[in-house]
């Protein structure tokens, strides 16, 4: 059986246990509630699962191979910041934002502040962070689907959103969390299993083999096992520290060329529809920016040498966690506050055990399928080091596996971020009913998928970097300093969002048109966090200070409800107050509402 039927068989058995396992969970949900937060019936276990399962993103699954296939060391920060993350979320916010009772942040943000204002403009960076947050792993998954099927990369896009609004408009939050916790245990099982296989058949066949490949703790560049042919989709510039021949049929260095091409050491350019024809043994030319031999790949920021992108990234992947919404609504499914640490606490475990597999499948990757070095497009590295490790049925199965666990990837994460924004544009856009919830869901899915076919695709993890940044310089400050400063006010809070996150956005839109007029932008646009995080919590601060006039009145009441421990009974369910019955509101308003 071909490698591409299998593939497609593993696409198409997730995709049909997706919707069953949705359609299943989705009977028993039929009023606001149980579309918003699940009515918050949601165990621990269960609901770590789902947090682990949607936040595994395309960047987790395929972008932090790819990027240790890449830079090496430098790219461990990745799965380090993607993880320690939930540490800062369980000490300082998980439990607080439980026992205030809201249903969504921007619920959260007007219970804590008092402010109608303040929650609009929540509501507002909520809506784009989750677009910002769904494009790449739409675009992603087009770019998968195109590898197994002779189809346009928008198709795959297409799929991936049908898929998950089905799901979401069916069951809302009840559906989600089961369908996300088993994609989850899916995610686990396709990157761990066939690592697993590769690294017995690569210790069993005495590592790699001598005239074949370069051993990742030699100083040299990596060299292509086999002859290859790299075709060039993009325009890209390499780099060689050894000579190499190789024979091009396309534009070369800005000639056109037909046959034999001598690179010195130095940089290099292909156009876009060249290709690239390498012997086996030769050098392997590196995408500009990468190291070039692998003992710079293994040398912590050896690659651009840019520490100062490094510290930011470390900064927004461990501040940006506490501040993404489609990862916070998942705490308000929690029984109380006890529960929620509970849940960070498993998702730590849970996060910890996937990570180490994509790290050692990038290591491979280096010395079995280097010629993604000359594109830059690592991500496949997931997808493609089967087939060249195990060649025959045993690749083609684990092949399989990998990208149906690429697939779920994309439904899991997807489905978690158009949740959080049909819950958002459901409860401060429209009225809040299920109906509206549903309609809202159609436009959270439809205007990424839009997006995703207009814009060009970017490396995946760096976009989803970008998407850690904005949540860090917006509503990380806003949560920290609502949970534990009472003097916050919600004028400093609105200004600090804005602040913080028109930095950022200024980066993300220069960054951008530098990418296309020339690349002029300097480093710190492509990850400004380390400038804009600090920047907005000042500007909390400052403007706090000057407008205390605004804190509200009932500060200690919300205060006592946060920080109070859960047996006590403080706990006010606002969804309940909202959209509950008649019964459920006076329960509530003699305190004994407890879910």
């Amino acid at each position: 059986m071909d490698a591409k039927v299998w593939a497609l068989a593993g696409i198409l058995l997730v995709t049909v246990v997706t919707f069953y396992i949705g359609h299943r969970s989705s009977r028993t949900a039929n009023t606001t509630q149980d579309f918003l937060v699940a009515r918050r019936t949601v165990r621990t276990r269960r609901n770590a699962a789902a947090v682990s399962g949607e936040y595994l993103s395309a960047a987790s699954f395929l972008g932090v191979a790819g990027l240790v296939l890449k830079d090496g060391a430098d790219a461990l920060w990745y799965p380090v910041g993607f993880t320690a993350g939930y540490l800062a979320l369980m000490l300082f916010v998980a439990a607080p934002l439980r026992r205030s009772g809201a249903y969504t942040l921007p619920d959260f943000c007007e219970a804590r502040l008092g402010s109608r204002t303040l929650r609009g403009l929540a509501a507002a960076f909520v809506v784009f962070i989750g677009i910002l947050y769904v494009v790449p792993q739409l675009q992603a998954a087009g770019l998968a689907i195109a590898n197994v099927l002779p189809v346009p990369t928008w198709v795959g896009a297409l799929l991936v959103t049908i898929v998950v609004i089905v799901n979401v408009f069916g069951g809302g939050m009840r559906a989600i969390t089961v369908v996300q916790a088993f994609q989850y245990w899916l995610k686990l099982f396709a990157i761990a299993a066939p690592t697993f296989v590769m690294c017995v058949l690569f210790i069993g066949d005495g590592g790699p083999r001598s005239g074949e490949t370069t051993g990742l703790t030699e100083k040299l560049p990596p060299t292509f096992t086999s002859a290859t042919t790299v075709t060039v989709e993009t325009p890209v510039r390499v780099k060689v520290d050894n000579a190499v021949v190789l024979s091009a049929d396309g534009v070369v260095d800005g000639e056109e060329a037909t046959g034999t091409v001598y690179w010195p050491p130095g940089e290099h350019t292909a156009d876009a529809g060249t290709e690239l024809h390498f012997s086996q043994g030769s050098t392997v030319p590196v995408v500009l920016g990468a190291p070039t031999d692998n003992a710079s790949w293994l040398r912590p920021a050896a690659g651009s040498g840019d520490l100062f992108a490094t510290y930011s990234l470390m900064l927004a992947l461990f501040l940006g966690t506490m501040g993404l919404p489609h990862v916070l609504v998942r705490f308000y499914t929690n029984p109380d506050g006890r529960a929620a640490r509970r849940t960070t606490l498993h998702i730590l475990l849970l996060l910890s055990l996937f990570y180490l597999f994509p790290i050692l499948v990038g290591a491979l990757s280096r010395l079995y399928v280097p010629e993604l070095l000359v594109t830059g497009k690592t991500d496949a590295a997931v997808l493609m080091l089967p087939a060249k490790i195990a060649p025959g049925m045993l690749g083609e199965i684990l092949g399989a596996i990998t990208m149906a666990g690429a697939f779920a990837a994309f439904l899991s994460t997807s489905s978690g971020l158009v949740v959080s924004v049909s819950g958002v544009l459901s409860t401060d856009v429209l009225r809040g009913r299920v109906a509206d919830f549903r309609f809202a869901t159609v436009i959270a899915g439809g205007a990424p998928l839009a997006l995703a076919i207009v814009m060009r695709p970017e490396d995946i993890s760096l976009s989803v970097g970008m998407s850690f940044a904005l949540a860090a310089s917006t509503f990380c400050p806003v949560l920290l300093l609502g949970v534990w400063w009472r003097k916050l006010t919600w004028v400093g809070a609105a200004a600090g969002m804005i602040v913080g996150g028109g930095l950022v956005l200024t980066s993300l839109v220069l960054n951008t048109v530098s990418d296309f007029t020339g690349g002029w932008a300097p480093g710190a646009f492509g990850q400004p966090a380390l400038i804009t995080v600090p920047i907005a919590f000042l500007t909390v601060i400052l403007v706090s200070k000057a407008t205390q006039n605004k804190v509200p009145a009932d500060l200690a009441q919300i205060r006592l409800r946060m920080h109070a421990p859960d047996g006590l009974g403080f706990i006010r369910d606002r969804a309940v107050a909202r959209f509950g019955t008649a019964e459920e509101r006076a329960r509530l308003a003699d305190g004994r509402h407890r879910k």
